[in-house]
């Protein structure tokens, strides 16, 4: 090895004695098997993939309701339809705005038009909600007019859990079994009247009562008096003016059904100041 300068000079004979050959392996065939790579989507039909982009033929259709057996009514039929939720929703098929107008439709009584803006659409929903909110308002009010009283004479409060059961027995069974028992009465004599409307008609007469309860949270008992004695008038009257142009096919003894009717939901209104809007510690 010589070396001068920036220059460095190796001997090739050293080097390649070093490092054997290797010899040339010459040219190499590659072969590559077929590939069974397939486009996407398939052409052709295989097992419940159809092709495009289309989704499978069983595929859920209850959101988009083009299936076949995507359809709102329900399927069974007879008696037993009775027995499905799918019967009821349209009892349920209100708005906020139809509610509203029903219930300023029963604070004013004598208008008596009540029925025939309901004929065709009557409601379960309102009905149901009115006796909610009483059965609330009623226990709601009464333990915080009580709570209040004994904190000021300092005296000891226990919650009655009582206030609410008998609320909702008394609300829920009125609306229940009175419009049950005169749906008989007006088939017995030859004036049958629809039982939804019916609910409809005495549940949302009872909406009244709700300011009535606020109401009665004012310590004055001749106060509360009057209070029951409007909201059990205006009530009566609203049902009894609803239910005079239909009752009247009855002939003769509909003056006594139209009473009757009226002096029941007086009844109610004196029942619920005797054992809710009287409030006593």
């Amino acid at each position: 090895m010589m070396s001068g300068g920036n220059y460095t000079t190796i001997d090739s004979q050293k080097v390649s004695g070093s490092v054997p050959s290797v010899p040339d392996p010459g040219h190499t065939t590659v072969k590559f098997a077929e590939s069974n790579l397939q486009t996407f989507p398939p052409s052709a039909t295989q097992g419940k993939i159809s092709g495009g982009s289309n989704p499978p033929r069983d595929a859920d259709d209850s959101f988009s309701g083009q299936g076949n057996g995507s359809t709102d009514e329900p399927q069974s039929g007879g008696w037993l339809h009775k027995f499905t939720v799918g019967a009821y929703k349209p009892f349920f098929d209100v708005d906020t705005s139809d509610v509203v107008e029903r219930l300023k439709e029963s604070l004013f009584p004598f208008r008596g038009t009540f029925t025939e803006k309901t004929a065709d659409k009557p409601d379960l929903y309102g009905p149901f909600w009115i006796c909610t909110t009483l059965i609330f308002v009623a226990a709601s009010i009464g333990t915080f007019v009580t709570y209040i009283a004994h904190k000021w004479k300092k005296q000891e409060w226990n919650y009655d859990i009582n206030l609410v059961t008998w609320s909702a027995g008394v609300f829920y069974g009125y609306v229940t079994i009175v419009p049950l028992a005169l749906y008989v009465v007006l088939k017995y004599f030859s004036a049958p009247s629809g039982l939804v409307q019916l609910f409809c008609l005495y549940g949302y007469s009872l909406f009244v009562f709700i300011p009535a309860l606020c109401l009665s949270v004012v310590p004055v008992e001749i106060f509360r008096w009057v209070i029951a004695g409007v909201a059990g008038f205006m009530s009566a009257t609203f049902v009894a003016l609803n239910l005079k142009a239909h009752i009247n096919s009855a002939g003769e003894r509909s003056i006594l059904i139209i009473a009757s009717i009226f002096l029941l939901q007086l009844a109610l209104a004196v029942v619920l100041k005797l054992y809710i809007f009287n409030v006593k510690v």
